[in-house]
């Protein structure tokens, strides 16, 4: 058990270290604890990620900031999910929307959830996920997430934003919570002789001792890799993306979408982001395939910007995670972490889910490393099971124009885990794909809708011949009524514009 005061220090800001700051903060407010931010002036934050999942709804609750604080400062919008275009060259299944869960979805699913059984016995019947999502609807009618208050279900729902502005935010709530805030470069790391974190010291001069440390550093992974030598596991061969061109245009908030837009391009994806001030766009792409010149050219093309004069920038990132999260008296979040690139927006749902762990293990241990291991193995799976389902999406994908998807859909390199659910799905036997995912775990972080969601939405079924027609006597889910059932759900949600002006009133 520790004893006295507990004195943590996080090094580096951007989105990850005040997100943990903040956590930490509101979680152990009556603990006997300093937490001191320490941010080098000198170092840019990467701010690749502008969505977000639902679980920054359970974010700011926690640290009981409202919507309508945080979202006007930070440009923010709302997301239903995220929809996929050009994956699949399947007639009918060019373009599918992936929905967050919402508690409608228990009316609706079960009806999905037959007609891909169905379908996937060769009977022809609708399969389109398009058909059976209330939040599926709302996005493509650009409708916002808020219900009226006659409407008495829970509807979740993400968030687009400034990833820039999020930071400096959330550094204004920490610091009102009595976090420590030191601007300075650190230049060494000092060890004790068993190895963990004694100090830190700045350049000018200064040392920081702590109890603990927490590795914000992103990609430079200055305490987990460089210092404590924590390898780092590669998944290039899992996922070929490692660079993107970003560049911001105009934001239509008459017609302000409220999803994510992923389309598919020659060598990866573009995505399309709207903000209140601007939408961000970003085409990732493998260097192994193209050059970025040639993405650059391609994405001004997709934009209709060949010829303007506007300027793209470049991220270059590495696929991965730390073999060990937590090592010593140290543990790392955010890219320091682990990166997996932003097709599911899952990175700051990775460093929420993260950092809650380990508050929840560290304080069990009373603040100690009593529970180390359970932690890291919490983290690797999660990792590794986000993996898998981004993995899905270039796995299953239908397109043959460019070697890039080809040597995709060809590609061996993935876990048992993935290959049984697949092979549950489109094997000869069919197995149940319910009992795949729960055997693995994988809903965890990707329930079993969404695997249907994705399968379906590519219109990826066992190959069969000519569809069967339903027998007589046979039930199929009535698609008429449903899409009457889910119009008369979102006539209770306005449209998203309306929405976010209600937000930042």
């Amino acid at each position: 058990m520790h004893q006295g005061k507990l004195s943590i220090v996080i090094l580096g800001g951007g989105t990850a270290g005040w997100m943990t700051a903040n956590l930490m903060a509101a979680r152990w407010k009556d603990k006997d604890l300093q937490l001191t931010l320490v941010e080098s002036p000198d170092v840019a934050t990467v701010g690749v990620g502008e969505g977000s999942t639902p679980s920054m709804q359970n974010f700011f609750q926690e640290i009981d900031v409202a919507e309508s604080e945080w979202m006007p400062e930070c440009n923010a919008t709302y997301k239903n999910g995220i929809s996929f275009e050009g994956w699949s060259s399947i007639p009918g299944y060019e373009k599918y929307c992936h929905p967050f869960p919402s508690q409608m979805d228990k009316f609706t699913f079960p009806q999905f959830d037959a007609n891909c059984l169905l379908r996937r016995h060769n009977f022809d019947v609708d399969t389109h996920p398009d058909r059976f999502f209330l939040g599926s609807f709302l996005s493509q009618n650009s409708k916002g997430p808020k219900a009226n208050y006659a409407f008495p279900f829970d509807h979740p729902h993400g968030y687009h934003f400034d990833a820039g502005l999020l930071g400096n935010f959330l550094r204004k709530k920490a610091v009102e919570r009595k976090v420590t805030h030191l601007p300075q470069h650190v230049e060494h790391v000092n060890l004790k002789e068993n190895g963990d974190i004694s100090s830190i010291d700045f350049r000018g001069g200064g040392t920081l001792e702590g109890d603990f440390f927490v590795d914000c550093t992103g990609f430079a992974g200055l305490l987990m890799q460089k210092t404590l030598k924590v390898p780092y596991i590669s998944f290039d061969k899992l996922l070929f993306n490692d660079t993107a061109v970003v560049v911001t245009t105009p934001v239509d908030m008459q017609n302000l979408p409220s999803q994510t837009n992923c389309t598919a391009l020659k060598y990866g994806w573009a995505w399309n982001i709207p903000l209140t001030s601007r939408t961000g766009n970003g085409y990732v792409f493998s260097s192994r395939y193209c050059s970025l010149d040639n993405a650059e050219t391609e994405f001004r093309q997709h934009l209709s910007l060949l010829d303007a004069d506007v300027e793209f920038r470049s991220v270059k990132w590495k696929q991965g995670r730390l073999k060990e999260s937590w090592r010593h008296n140290c543990m790392a979040v955010g890219l320091s972490q682990g990166f997996l690139e932003p097709l599911e927006a899952m990175a700051l749902h990775l460093v929420y889910h993260n950092i809650g762990h380990f508050i929840t293990e560290f304080e069990r241990g009373k603040f100690t490393n009593q529970h180390q291991a359970q932690y890291n193995r919490l983290v690797e799976n999660a990792f590794d099971g986000v993996a898998d389902y981004i993995v899905a999406h270039y796995r299953m994908n239908s397109r043959r124009d460019t070697d890039y998807w080809r040597d995709n859909a060809a590609n061996q390199n993935i876990s048992d885990s993935f290959r049984a659910i697949v092979q549950s799905w489109l094997g000869a036997s069919q197995k149940s794909l319910a009992d795949e995912v729960t055997r693995y775990d994988t809903g965890r972080y990707f329930p079993l809708e969404s695997w249907l969601i994705l399968f379906a939405g590519y219109g990826v079924f066992p190959p069969q011949e000519q569809a069967k027609p339903m027998n007589k006597g046979m039930q199929s889910t009535d698609m008429q009524a449903l899409d009457n059932f889910l119009k008369r759900c979102a006539s209770n949600f306005d449209s998203h514009q309306a929405a976010v002006s209600a937000a930042n009133s």
